[in-house]
């Protein structure tokens, strides 16, 4: 194979391994394919062109062209001419395609669905940089430079795939970068000549390991490899090795558990406040969720997705709960007595097909759920999970709920809650800053009953506090997050949910946060409208009598309680006609799994925020046998992988030492064995060979470097010695003695080296990379007798009257 055409394929690999991290961007890898194989047409257009030869804007400008021919084919066969060759409409075609693939990024999350203006965008982007690294690499022989389209590819996809691009796309990305250098770097060797392969390079045995061959590794492609490791081994490494910058009061999370298949068995937590301020800042709403209700007044109707019941101080998170199937009826709500009024509604709701997570937005409380699909039911929080995957993703649903009348006079007289509730839902740690219980004694000074202090508590907020909205507030990180948004009074509705949780909680009232949407905005049509700027966070107390009851603490967002409001008549009707005033400006609450959560997915408010979680009674009693049997024979190969260096090393090692023949070949290439089994074990105790040395200078070099004296001195030099007798005497004189010397030098350079450099000499030895470049000298060889095969064959298949021509003008 000649060097170009390896560069073209190293090139063509080097960009299919960097678009390879756009695959968390669309929801299915069947792209990929089709941009392998264009890109592969289009490379080999390249290929052709520069073995006519063609001047190389021409060779640059035909592969282009190849490139806009394929995705004509690919994508606009209808609106070109003859079906293949593009025109004006085919490029107005490729407008229209470019416009609605815009518009369905607007539209879509991550993954999106591979529509055919997004893949007209991804393919066409990973044909465009191809072009450019082939023409860089190859056309015009740099491959350095190749490195920045190869960049800039992997970076917009990490970009828009945030956490979502994992560190195997980053190593593919890299990998083929370095792969394109070291092509490039073997075809400038190339043009030199031959080198000796005699010193780490070498893997042949006995006397061939001092022949020249232009099949083994060279030095500087050597230097090149272990240099682009190391540099992949450091940004690896460094990123994961520097402490996470993470936690705090108000943006902390805290990953949950499951099991990933089929169900875990818990619930994981999430971190609204950085989806709200991050999806906030999107110049766009869009509908996630439409509905059609019964309720005559929509002003209470939140759409609840999940409550976050645990705060340790550095989150707000759900707790650890049992799921189960969903009943037909849900139980009575906890604490709700029958002398509270209420009302049963019944609401119909359709989810977008771009709005995708696993908790199922619902009226609080639900009383029936009717929907298909993997659904779990968690009572304690009166929430639906998706199980093994599903998610809301174009769900549509009927939930009848129950709307829930106290007034303030049932809430000021509940009597006290249960102690199991009081255990759990006024745990503050100990962390918290004493000034948060401070300001939330101070604020509700005078108050009678925990029914005034947090109604007092809301107004604060809301009111008399002088705090102010503001999406684009920075309060930082640590227990003391609060105390500075106290301090400050800037936030948005996480902020003010959060604090005044954890506020009624120093209190001894029972609180939670709430994570969902307000009620939307009303259509002409009576539906309503549910933006992603309509995702809220609110506080929810509980009261004896009445349940899990609703506050609303954040400055003109959202709709105050009426059972909070002073003179106010309760059950005014809302206008259908008009957009309601409890729109909320807020980007959405979907819950995240961890902090792994992409960027973009959390700007757009459509993060998973849940791990899959199973039922009460297991279904799987135990392990099948085919696990079992994967397990025993995976624990041996695992436990066996690390010692592969070291077992290899002992065997070679056996192998040189060992016994052979007494004639002249055996005996030169036992000694040479038995020379090249000293340099390993020197190499493995620091001293890596010179393969520009003699033997006798060689020798020198490890008793100087190895600090060998007396035997194991002596031992080298005739070892040396025995080696100059069987490669340049008349008549070579077999040695003996040299297995006994080999091992007096091993023990010399062990007894001269510390305790860590002889542990690494047995366990993981340098030498043992002789082994990658033994399978490099193989493919190589491989690669270089077919080529050779090709070219026999070539001459014999052509037709007659170019055989027939003279041979100064045939060519081969």
């Amino acid at each position: 194979m000649s060097g170009r055409a390896r560069l073209t394929i190293c090139a063509y690999a080097a960009t299919l391994m960097a678009a390879g991290a756009m695959l968390p961007l669309l929801d299915s890898p069947g792209w990929l394919i089709q941009a392998a194989v264009l890109l592969a047409a289009q490379c080999g257009a390249g290929a052709l062109a520069r073995r006519v030869p063609l001047p190389r804007p021409l060779t640059v400008a035909v592969q282009a062209f190849t490139g806009l021919v394929l995705l004509t084919l690919a994508f606009a066969r209808d609106h070109a001419i003859l079906g293949v060759l593009p025109g004006p409409q085919t490029l107005a075609r490729f407008g229209e395609m470019l416009a609605t693939g815009g518009q369905d990024i607007e539209r879509y999350a991550i993954p999106a669905p591979a529509s055919d203006g997004i893949r007209l965008m991804v393919i066409g982007g990973v044909l465009a940089i191809g072009l450019l690294v082939d023409t860089l690499a190859v056309t015009f022989r740099s491959a350095a430079p190749a490195g920045l389209p190869l960049l800039a590819l992997y970076s917009v996809a990490a970009g828009l795939a945030g956490g979502a691009a994992s560190a195997l796309w980053f190593v593919l990305a890299a990998s083929g970068y370095l792969l394109l250098l070291l092509a490039e770097g073997r075809d400038r060797l190339s043009a030199w000549g031959r080198v000796f392969g005699g010193g780490p390079g070498a893997t042949a045995r006995g006397a061939r390991a001092f022949e020249p061959s232009g099949r083994m590794p060279r030095a500087p492609v050597r230097s090149g490899r272990r240099i682009g490791v190391l540099a992949l081994g450091v940004a690896l490494a460094v990123p994961a090795a520097l402490p996470a910058l993470d936690g705090g009061l108000l943006d902390g999370t805290a990953a949950g558990k499951g099991s990933g298949s089929g169900g875990g068995d818990t619930i994981s937590a999430v971190n609204p406040l950085v989806s709200l301020q991050d999806s906030l800042k999107q110049p766009q709403d869009r509908e996630v969720l439409r509905y059609r209700t019964g309720a005559q007044d929509t002003q209470d109707l939140y759409l609840r997705i999940v409550s976050l019941d645990q705060f340790d101080g550095t989150a707000w998170k759900t707790s650890e709960r049992k799921v189960r199937d969903v009943p037909d009826r849900l139980p009575q709500p906890a604490g709700l007595s029958p002398s509270v009024a209420t009302d049963e509604i019944t609401t119909n709701i359709t989810a977008a097909g771009s709005y995708r997570q696993n908790w199922l937005p619902l009226p609080y409380p639900a009383t029936e759920v009717r929907i298909g699909g993997r659904w779990r039911y968690e009572p304690e929080g009166r929430n639906l999970v998706g199980d093994q995957g599903q998610t809301t993703r174009g769900a549509e649903y009927t939930v009848s709920s129950l709307m829930v009348k106290p007034t303030a006079e049932q809430l000021a007289g509940a009597p006290a809650p249960p102690a199991d509730i009081v255990r759990e839902y006024t745990e503050v740690p100990d962390s918290l800053p004493d000034t948060v219980e401070e300001t939330a004694r101070r604020v509700t000074a005078g108050t009678k009953n925990q029914y005034e202090a947090a109604v007092r508590l809301q107004d604060w907020f809301t009111t008399d506090g002088g705090f102010a909205y503001d999406v684009n507030v920075d309060s930082g990180t640590g227990a003391a997050a609060i105390t500075r948004f106290l301090q400050r009074k800037e936030g948005f509705c996480v902020h003010f949910s959060f604090s005044m949780a954890a506020m009624a909680r120093t209190l001894g009232i029972p609180a939670r946060v709430a994570v969902g949407f307000t009620p939307g905005t009303a259509q002409a049509n009576g539906i309503m409208s549910v933006g992603i700027r309509d995702a809220h966070a609110w506080p929810e107390l509980y009261f004896e009598g009445v349940g899990w009851t609703r506050f609303e603490p954040t400055p003109s967002r959202g709709s105050t309680p009426e059972y909070t409001r002073e003179d106010s008549p309760a059950g005014a009707p809302s206008d259908p006609e008009v957009p309601e005033a409890t729109a909320s400006d807020e980007p959405s609450a979907t819950p995240s799994a961890s902090d792994s959560c992409p960027p973009d997915l959390r700007r757009r408010g459509e993060c998973s925020n849940a791990a899959p979680v199973e039922e009460d009674t297991p279904t799987d009693s135990g392990a099948s046998g085919g696990n079992i049997l994967l397990i025993a024979l995976g624990v041996p190969v695992a436990l066996a992988l690390p010692l592969l260096p070291m077992l290899w090393r002992i065997r070679v090692r056996a192998r040189r030492l060992g016994s052979g023949g007494r004639g002249p070949a055996e005996v030169t290439a036992r000694t040479l064995a038995t020379w090249l089994e000293v340099s390993d074990t020197a190499w493995d105790h620091g001293i890596p060979p010179d393969e520009s040395l003699t033997a006798r200078k060689a020798a020198a070099r490890i008793v100087r470097l190895g600090r060998l004296e007396g035997e194991a001195a002596d031992s080298v030099h005739r070892v040396a010695s025995a080696v100059e007798q069987v490669l340049y005497a008349p008549e070579p004189r077999p040695a003996t003695g040299l297995v006994d010397d080999a091992e007096r030098i091993r023990a010399g350079l062990r007894a001269g080296v510390s305790r860590w450099t002889r542990l690494r000499a047995h366990l993981l030895p340098r030498s043992a990379v002789r082994v990658i470049w033994a399978a490099s000298a193989r493919w190589t060889a491989f690669t270089d007798r077919w080529s050779a095969r090709f070219r026999a064959w070539g001459p014999s298949r052509r037709p007659g009257w170019a055989r027939l021509r003279p041979p100064s003008k045939q060519r081969g």
